[in-house]
């Protein structure tokens, strides 16, 4: 499947149940870079509007750059209230957006689904002289006892989650895309609480799980019920992420 239609029958449950980012985020990029309010930033990736809303709430103008139109189409009704945000339909290889038009180039959550070249090439063009690239991940806490058995759930039910995991994008891919140029990485916390639904929303918004009308659902299902029962406290799970963020010139 193109990678750019994967979400389209995860959009709901994209909403819902996936983690938003550290609010630290900005502070991080204010002393770092010197972010400042009237800086144009490009979400590319934007999805539903996860990160976006981050720099909407700062005061920037986002071009929020998304090539599913469902997911457009979402971030588009859940940020209408703000003005600063401008909806596009791009990819990272090819954003419409003009030449050297942007300060800041934001992927939280998506970097690892380009085509590295082309998108290279399409930064470079996109990016005011001295523009900055910011890469985000939430990534879940792999010592955490919880998520080792999650881990090992999605391993079990999944299509093709090796194949395209983030984590298959390595500090050498990372330090050859900012090439000429260097980055700083931080490493900040972030926390979701789910009961059994908001669980199992959170485990079928990942386009690789098996979705609600799969013929595998229903073991999926009571596998996520079992595991909710070993760990849950006071009828709630905490999901624990370490969000990696890294920032450098492009």
């Amino acid at each position: 499947m193109d990678y750019k239609q994967r979400f389209s029958s995860r959009v709901e449950n994209y909403i819902k149940y996936r983690p938003g980012y550290p609010e630290s985020i900005i502070s991080i990029l204010q002393l770092e870079i010197g972010l400042m309010v009237d800086d144009i930033v490009a979400d590319i990736g934007s999805g539903t509007g996860l990160s976006a809303k981050l720099f909407l709430e700062n005061g920037n103008i986002v071009y929020g750059v998304e090539p599913n139109e469902p997911m457009r189409k979402a971030s588009e009704g859940l940020l209408y209230e703000y003005n600063n945000f401008i909806s596009i339909n791009g990819s990272s290889e090819s954003t419409n957006l003009k030449d050297k038009s942007v300060d800041l180039i934001v992927c939280a959550q998506s970097f690892h689904w380009f085509d590295r070249v082309k998108t290279k090439q399409e930064f470079q063009r996109i990016a005011n002289n001295g523009a900055h690239l910011c890469l985000i991940w939430n990534d879940r806490k792999e010592m955490d006892p919880f998520q080792q058995e999650y881990e090992k759930l999605i391993k079990e039910f999944a299509t093709d989650y090796n194949e395209i995991s983030h984590r298959n994008i390595t500090q050498s891919i990372i330090e050859e895309f900012y090439l000429p140029n260097t980055f700083k990485k931080f490493t900040l916390q972030y926390e979701q609480y789910f009961d059994l639904q908001g669980l199992i929303g959170r485990i079928v918004s990942s386009s690789y799980m098996p979705n609600e009308e799969d013929d595998n659902f229903p073991q999926l299902k009571n596998a996520i019920v079992d595991l909710f029962s070993k760990y849950k406290q006071n009828g709630i799970i905490t999901f624990a992420y370490d969000t990696f963020m890294y920032i450098g010139k492009c």
